[in-house]
């Protein structure tokens, strides 16, 4: 396999509005998403998501793709991953109750090497739960959501920048892995204005469809190449092929043994986690000579920055990790840090979610303290500090 580098592309003009914007993450984040080559989107309307797609329907007639209006989540799912298979690349944005619905087509999606992405912009639950509030209770669903063995990428923006720039991130890594993307972005940064800067097209790369090269009748769509992805080929273009979310052979043909099933599913794993520390992106500052980390995404990030500047000017020795590639967890960074820090403080929006992965990583090593919130608000940074200095005691 070349080297993925090699194979960036600039980004096509019609889709990029390069310039300073003052916008917020959700209208960041389509404009990321149409930079990157999406040309169709499927939803559902659902705060406080709904802003993503209503200006991508506003604006793909000027850039050349669809947006369909479905009738429900499930639709919109299964819509974006034949969209793919068509050619197109495809997302859908939900939030609480809707990314429920997209369980089963997140595992479709990964089960059929389907290169897509799912936006979900974080709201309070369970259930309908606070629909217009922040909340970051959907990270282990992102993870283990859909049934049975996968793995998933999943980043998680912490601000309007970052929901432009991590979105291209997102189709990028999809097509590369052909795998679903989780962008796990939270009402609060969705609904931020901010600050974007969009730049020129040639400066915008993008990874391109792994096409195959095979004449009409050699292809396989699961043959993989040596870093385990398989090229693609799409519907129309002479290809005889099957695609099936049963447990199929290279062929695409259904395969219903142990063997098949064990070959299948670990090469389905393997493909992410042989990448694990290439995919990891993390904001590390301070580590050097720290007591204690405070280990925070999304929303969180920023009241922790506060946190973490009011412990250092009381002469705490703090650290900082903030994550953006959240899954696959990046253990081998925790796990590094752990050998040299006293405990780990993660504060989230939720009641424990992500503090589990530090725990398993850090491997009794450090103290991992969690800060639960259970949404509706941000943390208070001063609850945050006590933390911190609980966890220096």
């Amino acid at each position: 396999m070349e080297n993925p580098t090699n194979l960036l592309r600039p980004a096509d003009p019609k889709g990029v509005l390069t310039g300073t914007h003052f916008m917020d993450g959700d209208h960041a984040c389509c404009e990321g998403a149409l930079a990157a080559g999406a040309r169709f989107a499927a939803g559902y309307p659902i705060t406080p998501s709904t802003e993503v797609v209503e200006r991508f329907a506003a604006r793909i007639p000027k850039v050349g793709g669809t947006f369909i209006q479905m009738e429900d989540e499930l639709a919109a799912s299964i819509a974006i991953v034949g969209a793919v298979w068509g050619g197109a690349k495809a997302f859908t944005v939900t939030s609480g109750p809707g990314f429920s619905l997209m369980m089963e087509h997140v595992g479709y999606a990964a089960m059929t090497e389907t290169p897509c992405v799912f936006v979900d912009v974080q709201r309070g639950g369970p259930s309908t739960g606070l629909p217009t509030l922040p909340a970051q209770g959907d990270m282990m669903q992102a993870r283990w959501g859909s049934h049975g063995d996968y793995e998933i990428i999943a980043l998680c923006p912490n601000s309007p920048q970052e929901c432009f720039d991590l979105t291209i991130r997102a189709f990028n890594l999809a097509e590369q892995y052909r795998t679903p993307v989780m962008f796990m972005m939270d009402e609060c940064v969705g609904h931020m204005t901010e600050k974007v800067v969009i730049p020129p097209a040639e400066e915008i790369l993008v990874y391109p469809r792994r096409r195959t090269t095979a004449r009409p009748g050699d292809y396989l769509p699961y043959q993989p190449d040596e870093d385990l992805v398989p090229a693609m080929a799409h519907a129309g273009e002479g290809h005889r092929f099957h695609i099936t979310g049963l447990t199929h052979d290279e062929r695409g043909y259904p395969a219903m043994n142990p063997e098949a099933q064990d070959k299948l599913v670990r090469r389905l794993q393997a493909k992410i986690r042989n990448a694990a520390e290439e995919l990891a992106s993390y904001e590390e500052q301070d580590t050097e000579g720290a007591e204690v980390v405070v280990v925070s995404y999304g929303i969180t990030s920023r009241v922790a920055q506060r946190a973490i500047e009011l412990a250092r000017k009381k002469g705490l020795p703090v650290g900082k990790l903030r994550l953006i590639t959240v899954w696959p967890f990046p253990e081998f960074k925790i796990r590094e840090l752990a050998s040299r820090i006293k405990a780990f403080v993660v504060p989230e929006l939720n009641l424990g979610q992500i503090v589990r992965e530090v725990e398993r990583a850090a491997r009794g090593a450090a103290k991992v303290v969690g800060v639960p919130h259970a949404g509706g608000t941000v943390h208070r940074p001063e609850v945050i500090l006590k933390a911190i200095e609980e966890a220096i005691r």
